[in-house]
């Protein structure tokens, strides 16, 4: 059989439809994804190790004959047990069992030469043995199971290491018409080794030097990639036009004068920044990246006003009803200070921006004009939208469904960027009516991002970032409570409820999992409501309850009905409760040291003293959590998390727009900056790529499958 690239695994020897359904589940159907498919570790039995020289618990690997094989059954159980007795050339023999594999004994006959690979331990009789061994019968010199650095893929339940081992093998038939896009200045460059070569080697490396080569070379092109999107991505935008948005200096100086509060250098800062690119017809395109709590809000209302005062709308997109209603309340007070300001484009009369809400259950205006805020029908936002009347629209997805037109979009801006797909922020953009003009961009998330991994996740990005918090907050004090210390933590926080306090109760599941074994929303509601505090309001939040309960949910911990709110991590973004003071997350050890940053962030948001609490039964957790206890920056808590928990963590389940990398991290960051350096000056050069047209349609390819995620 010829094997090519595009062969499908199920026409491969030894694969039925069982076993190509199997290899579907990872994400393998054809050979090409069989190459693709990188080990994640690998086993060193590369050195063949005397039996007389064999230490316990260390990895070896020995070559032998089969002096003795048989299978037994076990009296209680019944289980299949496969014995036998191993000789290697100097007369020395080690025992080996394997368990439920029946079928060895007809496999493996006697005076068979295999190799076998383990760790060897004191079995019965206090004597060394193998259990389970890796094996492989002596038939060349060459080997893919022992003797080698031998590979471990991740795997699915029914399929074996030795089978995708075995495939693999098989697919390395068609390595050679594997195409090696790097231009050959680049390879030269970078010293990097050809594609072929750094294949075979990744999966069956001949030696840990060329293991190293052949990672190095991988992780290269998946970065260098990325990094070409994003140059790509970036000169596409600078070849569009937008609004160029006048600066209204004496309405925005008015405007920030009559805040209830002072701006910080940072806030000042970022926001002239965004002002600045705004005046350009090039569009804008800049993520604002600011701690919990830093006041990025202010400064996108700042850019949303001085767009209005230009006569075309400001939109902001947010991911869950939740913080879009926090934003549209928090807009209604920072323009509550705030007078009608005149604008050339509307003539004598001045304008009074409207602030308009769109959700799935919500849809209401407000006007600066008369300080008051209207429900209105979905059918009349939708007209107020579509006509102008609305100059800044707030909203989830709603935003994006085919009803909705937008008259003029002058400026967009996506809070929480990571939770948006790039084909949905590509809609919001295409809304507009007048769409010879794109509209400025301005993406903001809260969570701290190692600036490392924002120039390769959002590298066609400029970035702002608030590292000032408002003056006068009191560092959140934060403690490790062990199980010991739990009903001494229930009587400190029965202390604050009782002055008029609040708290948030953090699970990290809704239900009970017996899989986990951690604690769930809905179980421990119910307990501490009945025995833990009975005389207190307790409250639960969670993602399943409809949009109307988790309003009203919301409202009453707002207004101080409930004291304490048992919440999953639904309350991550987008809940501000000033009087809050306090946080307890249970399970803490399951979640990142960015999201509980994150959760932590919730409180602390007034000037009295708060408090988080960090539940934990795992002592072997406590270094990562100290982290937290001894640290309240972000920043330097997410490049710890980076580290230990890698990027997928940080952000959650894998998000659409995060690059889907096989083999190479986001802590390869001196890689990122040497693949970053090259792409920049391929671009240079010819940004159209046309000169290397087998990497131009990579390119594209790539996009495309970044915009279907």
């Amino acid at each position: 059989m010829n094997i090519t690239l595009n062969t499908a695994v199920s026409e491969l020897w030894k694969v039925g439809k069982v076993t190509a359904s199997r290899l579907k589940k990872l994400g393998v159907e054809t050979v090409y994804d069989l190459l693709m498919y990188y080990p994640f570790r690998y086993d060193d039995f590369s050195v063949i190790t005397p039996i007389a020289n064999i230490q316990p618990h260390q990895p070896v690997t020995i070559h032998g004959e089969i002096m003795m094989i048989a299978n037994k059954k076990t009296a209680r159980q019944g289980m299949n047990i496969t014995e036998a007795m191993i000789q290697d050339a100097h007369g020395d023999t080690i025992p080996c069992i394997w368990f439920n594999q029946p079928y060895l004994a007809k496999t493996l006959s006697i005076g068979t030469r295999i190799a076998l690979s383990g760790t060897p331990e004191y079995g019965y009789r206090n004597a060394l043995q193998f259990t389970s061994p890796q094996y492989e019968k002596i038939i060349s010199s060459s080997h893919i199971h022992t003797g080698r650095l031998v590979p471990i893929y991740p795997t699915t339940a029914n399929l074996t290491q030795k089978q995708i081992r075995f495939l693999i093998q098989t697919a390395m038939e068609s390595v050679n018409n594997v195409s090696d896009w790097i231009p050959d200045a680049i390879k030269t460059d970078a010293h990097l080794i050809s594609r072929k070569e750094a294949i075979k080697e990744i999966h069956f490396p001949t030696a840990q030097s060329s293991l190293a080569k052949a990672e190095r070379r991988l992780k290269f092109e998946e970065l260098f990639l990325t990094q070409l999107l994003a140059f790509t991505s970036r000169n596409h935008a600078q070849q569009s036009q937008a609004h160029a948005l006048h600066f209204h200096e004496d309405a925005i100086k008015s405007f920030v004068a009559g805040l209830p509060f002072i701006l910080t250098d940072d806030q000042k800062k970022t926001a002239w920044h965004i002002i600045q690119d705004c005046e350009h017809t090039m569009p804008m395109n800049r993520l604002l990246e600011g701690d919990v709590g830093s006041g990025k809000t202010a400064v996108a209302a700042i850019a949303m006003l001085n767009c209005a005062l230009n006569n075309v709308q400001a939109v902001l997109m947010a991911p869950t009803e939740i913080l879009a209603r926090q934003h549209f309340q928090t807009l209604m007070e920072l323009f509550a200070h705030t007078s009608p300001q005149p604008s050339p484009c509307k003539g004598e009369g001045g304008i009074s921006p409207t602030i308009a809400l769109l959700t799935n259950s919500e849809h209401r205006l407000y006007t600066l004009n008369n300080k008051k805020q209207k429900t209105y029908t979905k059918k009349q936002i939708i007209q107020a939208i579509a006509d102008g009347t609305a100059h800044i629209v707030l909203g989830t997805h709603a935003l994006i469904q085919e009803a909705i037109t937008f008259h003029s979009i002058g400026l967009a801006i996506i809070d929480e960027q990571h939770r948006f797909g790039v084909e949905q922020r590509k809609m919001l953009m295409q809304k507009s009516i007048q769409t010879a003009l794109s509209p400025h961009f301005l993406s903001m998330t809260a969570t701290p991002i190692p600036r490392s991994l924002a120039l390769t996740v959002y590298g066609d990005l400029d970035l702002s970032v608030i590292k000032q918090m408002p003056k006068n907050r009191k560092p959140i004090i934060t403690r490790i409570i062990h199980p010991a210390d739990r009903n001494t933590t229930y009587e400190f926080i029965r202390s604050h409820i009782k002055q008029g306090r609040q708290a948030f109760v953090i699970c990290p599941l809704i239900e009970e999992s017996d899989t986990l074994g951690i604690k769930a929303a809905t179980q421990e509601y119910e307990r501490l409501s009945r025995d833990v505090f009975p005389t207190i309001t307790v409250g639960l939040l969670h993602g399943k309850l409809k949009p109307k309960e988790k309003q009203e949910i919301q409202e009453k911990f707002s207004s101080g009905v409930i004291d304490i709110l048992v919440a999953t991590s639904v309350v991550e973004v987008g809940v501000n409760i000033p009087n809050a003071t306090i946080m307890v997350i249970e399970g803490a050890e399951r979640f990142g040291l960015a999201q509980l940053h994150q959760f932590r962030g919730r409180v602390g948001r007034a000037h009295h003293q708060s408090y988080c609490f960090l539940f934990t039964s795992h002592a072997e957790q406590k270094n990562r959590l100290e982290a937290l206890v001894n640290t309240t920056n972000g920043f330097e808590l997410a490049e710890i998390d980076l580290t230990l928990r890698g990027p997928g963590d940080m952000f959650g389940t894998r998000q659409s727009g995060l690059p889907n990398l096989r083999i190479a991290s986001l802590t390869d960051i001196a890689l990122i900056a040497e693949t970053r350096t090259h792409a920049k000056k391929l671009f240079e050069q010819d940004p159209t790529l046309q000169s290397w047209p087998t990497l131009k349609s990579l390119v594209e390819e790539y996009a495309n499958k970044t915009h279907r995620e």
